[in-house]
């Protein structure tokens, strides 16, 4: 089976064998398609167009901390109800092998945190929620 999987943009047609998937060819006006069928767990992940960050909700009082570019959560300094400085660190993210550290923007009281350490995100997903 073949299919059009397109990642941070850029669409790579893929083809899946025997629970064995490998990039055909990567086309940049290739149309989007979107996999109907899942792949067995025990024979490779499955693929997913969002990320995991980007799929969980936040409630909750306050003002969002987002992701300013795409990457992996190295570190979480912060937890629900710890009070914040403007300029504490609250995240670390890596980003094109880069650590770029994430500061909290106001004073305040951290009312959730909506992600964990290794956790992908993509730009402008919400990581943690404060409340000035």
């Amino acid at each position: 089976m073949k299919y059009i999987v397109t990642i941070n943009g850029k669409n790579y047609e893929v083809k899946v064998e025997k629970g064995q998937a490998t990039i055909v060819k990567t086309t940049e006006t290739a149309e989007k398609a979107y996999v109907s069928q899942t792949v067995s767990a025990s024979a490779q992940p499955a693929v997913s167009s969002q990320p995991a960050a980007a799929t969980s909700v936040v409630s909750g009082d306050g003002e969002p901390i987002k992701s300013p570019m795409p990457g992996v959560i190295l570190d979480v300094r912060v937890s629900a109800g710890a009070t914040v400085k403007k300029g504490d660190i609250l995240f670390i993210l890596e980003a094109m092998k880069m650590e770029n550290e994430i500061a909290a923007p106001e004073n305040g009281v951290i009312t959730a945190v909506s992600i964990a350490k290794g956790t992908s995100v993509s730009t402008g997903d919400v990581l943690a929620l404060l409340k000035t």
